[in-house]
Parts: structure tokens; C-alpha cells; sequence
């Protein structure tokens, strides 16, 4: 049995965890920093990092307490990518613990552990599959071919989905975090109530969600009090705007890719809308579709766990001088 304690500190989410053999969660913590950045209405990154600071230690202690260190077989972090100081406090308290402890380091991608994050509830899912990573910075359609095998097949342009839903959430006056903001009081809007832009982008996979942000701004500013539209109804129509566009990219790459397996990972996945469109999808077209339980799906350590155990299987190790890369891509991460 393989042991691996991870580390999570991208953005604001301070995270550790032990997961045994990929998949099987021994303990997740998750300190979060929402109460912190709910007054400015959005990640500060230097207060980010003081943060990460004051919690990582205790976060890793209670993380390690179940097990124990002598029981642990290496320890993967997030190297990129993400916020510079955010970053910089995961990987020294990773590369320390190795130093200290004479155990090997497993860097991994931030977005390689959104695309695995199903692997924790689906135990038995492997690659070859196609991804969607749909995050506050991310929203990312990729081939999976193989673990740290990966082929980008279309990327935001502007916006991500989750930067958006922040960004709307803002505007309408629901404040931070968007995402939840917007899911919970679409329920009581009327998704159909205005027509807002479907950003599909013919001919490419890439995403564009700007234009559908400042869509949405106008409409509020010009609305007239006499037309009876309520912040529910703009929120649901958003919403449903946003979900559309995903997945008719995500159907539109699985057809021409040729894929039936699809995995989707990140914050926005969560959204009940996303979910239950997906699983619309997936019946029509006969797919089928990996999704994580909920507390995989926001920032945490569980899900770079469940990556690095399969780059110790291969001895894939990194050096204790390894910096972490806050710009970190696709095409190089290819090991």
C-alpha cells in the first residue's frame, strides 16, 4: 500500500491529504480562505500567501495525524500552475518535509489534479479520455492520453467560466464567490427569460466568455424598471448561457475526437445546472461521463494525491531544487 501526502496552495485553498494507492482518501483538509477575500471580492494574493503561511503547518499535521510520516511513501505538490507566493509556501513546505525526511518529491500539475479528481470517487478510471477543466482560472478542453500525456484542444481566450461567474456575481450585487452566488439564486430566476450569447466560436474549441460578461453588464445597466426582470431571472439566463456553451464544445470535441469516455474537474463543476446538462449529454449521445463528488471538485490536496501516486509507480521524481512555475502549461508537462 502507497502512502503519498499531498500539497495544494495554488490560490486560496490551503490543502493537504494522504491518499493510499490513487484513490482511497485517508484524510482531506482544506483550510479555506473565502471569509478573508469575501470583502475585496476576490483572491488578494498577497494576503493569499500570508495566510498559506500561518495554516500550512497545522493543515499538514492534522492531514498526516491518521498515518504518521513513517508510513508515508512520498509527498507530491502542486507546481503550477497559480498564484507566485501562493505557490512558493506549498512547494518549500513539500521539499522541506522530503529534505528532512529522506522522502522522494512528485511534482504535479494543478490542472492534471482537476482532470484526476474523479478518480477518488471512480477508482478504475483510466486514460486514454477527453477532459474538460472548468475552474475560476481554467476552463480547458483536453485529450488525455496517458498520465502526463496530454494534447490541448481548446483554452480560454479571456475569461474563465468560474471568472466569470465571479465577475457577473459582482455586478448583480450577490458578492464572492460567484459561482454558489449565482447557482442559488438561479433557482428562483427563469433561465430562458433573456436571451444572452452563446460565445460557441465556430471552428475552434476554445472558450471565450468576455463578450458574454459584458453582455450581461449592458443589459443591467439598461434594463427598464418596467419589464419586470428580477436579478434572478439575469442570473439563471447567465447560468444557462454559460453551461450551453460548455457543453456543446464538450459534445462537439467528444464527436470529432471520437471519444466516449469524458471527465470533467474543477470548481464549476460543482453547479448543479453543469451536471445535470452533462448528464443529458451523456444519455443522448451515449457517453460516458466521470464527474467528482462535490469536495473534489473545489481546490484540494486529495485529487494531486491521486496523480502523484502514479508518477511514483513510474519513479518519476523531481529534484529538491525544483521551483514551482506559476505559468505552467500543457505542452510542457509532458514527461
Amino acid at each position: 500500500m502507497i502512502k503519498i501526502l499531498a500539497i495544494e496552495t495554488t490560490c486560496d485553498e490551503t490543502a493537504a491529504a494522504v491518499v493510499q494507492d490513487g484513490s482511497k482518501v485517508i484524510s482531506n483538509v482544506v483550510y479555506s480562505q473565502i471569509p478573508v477575500h469575501k470583502k475585496y471580492g476576490g483572491v488578494v494574493p498577497e494576503l493569499a500567501s500570508r495566510q498559506h503561511l500561518e495554516a500550512i503547518n497545522e493543515v499538514i499535521r492534522r492531514a498526516i495525524e491518521p498515518v504518521g510520516f513513517s508510513d508515508i511513501s512520498a509527498v507530491g505538490f502542486s507546481r503550477g500552475p497559480g498564484l507566485v507566493g501562493s505557490l512558493l509556501v506549498g512547494s518549500q513546505a513539500a521539499r522541506t518535509i522530503c529534505f528532512l525526511k529522506k522522502l522522494p518529491l512528485i511534482a504535479v500539475n494543478h490542472l492534471e489534479g482537476h482532470l484526476f479528481s474523479a478518480k477518488l470517487t471512480y477508482p478504475d478510471l483510466q486514460p486514454p479520455f477527453l477532459g474538460l477543466v472548468v475552474s475560476g482560472g481554467h476552463t480547458e478542453l483536453v485529450k488525455v492520453e496517458n498520465y502526463g500525456k496530454y494534447k490541448l484542444l481548446g483554452a480560454t481566450r479571456d475569461d474563465a467560466a468560474g471568472e466569470a461567474f465571479d465577475k457577473v456575481a459582482k455586478l448583480l450585487g450577490l458578492g464572492y464567490p460567484g459561482g454558489p452566488a449565482i447557482e442559488k439564486i438561479s433557482v428562483k430566476g427563469n433561465p430562458q427569460k433573456i436571451k444572452f450569447p452563446r460565445p460557441y466560436l465556430a471552428g475552434s474549441y476554445d472558450f471565450s466568455f468576455s463578450g458574454l460578461k459584458t453582455a450581461v453588464y449592458y443589459f443591467w445597466r439598461d434594463r427598464k424598471k418596467s419589464d419586470k426582470i428580477s436579478v434572478a431571472d439575469v442570473a439563471a439566463s447567465f447560468q444557462n448561457a454559460v453551461v450551453d456553451t460548455l457543453v456543446e464544445k464538450l459534445r462537439l470535441a467528444a464527436a470529432s475526437q471520437k471519444i466516449k469516455k469524458i471527465v470533467l474537474g474543477g470548481g464549476v463543476v460543482a453547479n448543479s445546472r453543469l451536471r445535470e446538462k452533462i448528464a443529458e449529454l451523456a444519455k443522448k449521445e451515449k457517453l460516458k461521463v466521470y464527474l467528482p463528488e462535490l469536495p473534489y471538485c473545489l481546490d484540494n490536496a486529495a485529487m494531486i494525491g491521486a496523480v502523484a501516486y502514479h508518477y511514483w509507480r513510474k519513479k518519476i521524481f523531481a529534484d529538491l531544487t525544483v521551483e514551482s512555475k506559476p505559468d505552467l502549461r500543457w505542452h510542457s508537462w509532458n514527461h
